[in-house]
């Protein structure tokens, strides 16, 4: 790579790296194709600049399926985001992760992920939903875990 594109590159880079480490605040977050209520996440997010990014490592619940362990999860990061500050309106993205179930034939009970999660997104009392993606893994650590929820939450820079 030549010195020219190489000063390109790292310009590029950059400035990409500052607009996913700026953040942003719910009420000026723009979450897109929030329109469709049947829908359990938006299709775009775009936080404008100014706003400080929290990462939020996985947590998982315990209870006897999914929607049980999806309902435990979403109260333990709803407490660790009340730490912060944070509500679930301030979560831009979200990564679900499952594993297959046995009561299930083996596939992640994503209906039943989702009964829990429109309890918290979605809903009169909070609107916003973040972009969201959800994977059924193999295993997750801790024994009988059925669900993992990661999440991105932004916050207006003091």
């Amino acid at each position: 790579m030549t010195m020219r594109k190489s000063l390109k590159f790292a310009t590029f880079a950059a400035l990409g790296l500052g607009l996913v480490a700026t953040g942003a605040l719910a009420a000026d977050v723009m979450h897109n194709g929030q329109d469709n209520p049947k829908s359990p996440f938006a299709s775009s997010v775009y936080v404008p600049a100014g706003y400080d990014t929290y990462y939020i490592s996985g947590s998982a619940g315990k209870g006897a399926d999914t929607a049980a362990q999806t309902a435990a999860t979403l109260d333990s990061l709803k407490a660790q985001l009340a730490k912060l500050g944070l509500t679930f309106g301030d979560v831009v993205q979200a990564h679900v992760f499952l594993v297959g179930d046995a009561n299930k034939g083996g596939k992640m009970d994503f209906a039943g992920m989702n009964s829990s999660w429109f309890k918290e997104f979605g809903t009169p009392d909070q609107p916003n939903k973040p972009a969201r993606a959800a994977f059924q893994v193999a295993a997750l650590a801790g024994a009988d875990n059925l669900v993992e929820i990661e999440f991105i939450a932004v916050k207006k820079a003091h």
